[in-house]
């Protein structure tokens, strides 16, 4: 569960709406690691999500909050183990659904400042720290030793395309030669 001291679900009807509500989610061990499980990581050391919900006009609520995580990823050239510190911010506007303009189908859609999200019963924190490190982790981890693999790796000169392919066209206008050569012949 959550080591912060609060929990990792707010119910919205039990929020108050004069005051922001904070938070401080750190998922403890089991649900790090279903977090790295579900995300593919090797392991996930650290995490928190941290912050407030900022009751808005019209219901609408404003989710700003510090990411925080220690991630294991392999390295997507030799497999080693990667680990990345991420410090990321969170902001995402929860708005009653009713409030949020559905485009008529094939029109142009204008993308809003802010992520907007239907304003569910529950917010579930979990998974906005889930969602939010999906998007925050590094798409192609290296480690030092493919780094250094890609520094001692000889550069292949590079060819000169002229001559390593011929010409395609040069091959159409050979057969165009022949072709009239060959009606000339018959005349």
């Amino acid at each position: 569960m959550d080591r912060g001291g609060n929990s990792a679900r707010l119910r919205v009807s039990t929020m108050r709406r004069d005051v922001p509500t904070e938070f401080d989610l750190r998922p403890d061990a089991d649900d790090r690691a279903a977090i790295a499980g579900q995300l593919g990581l090797l392991g996930l050391r650290k995490a928190r999500l941290a912050g407030k919900l900022t009751p808005e006009a019209g219901g609408a609520y404003r989710l700003t909050a510090e990411l925080g995580a220690t991630v294991v990823q392999p390295c997507v050239v030799t497999l080693d183990p990667v680990t990345t510190r991420i410090d990321e911010q969170v902001s995402l506007l929860f708005r009653p659904a009713q409030q949020i303009a559905e485009p008529d189908p094939g029109s142009e859609v204008e993308v809003p400042e802010d992520e907007e999200e239907p304003l569910p019963d529950v917010i579930d924190l979990r998974t906005i720290l889930t969602e939010a490190l999906s998007l925050a982790l590094p798409p192609y981890p290296r480690s030092e030793a493919a780094e250094k693999m890609a520094e001692a790796a000889p550069e292949a000169p590079e060819e000169d395309l002229s001559e390593s392919r011929p010409n395609p066209f040069a091959g159409l206008s050979e057969l165009r030669d022949r072709l009239s050569k060959g009606e000339k012949d018959e005349d």
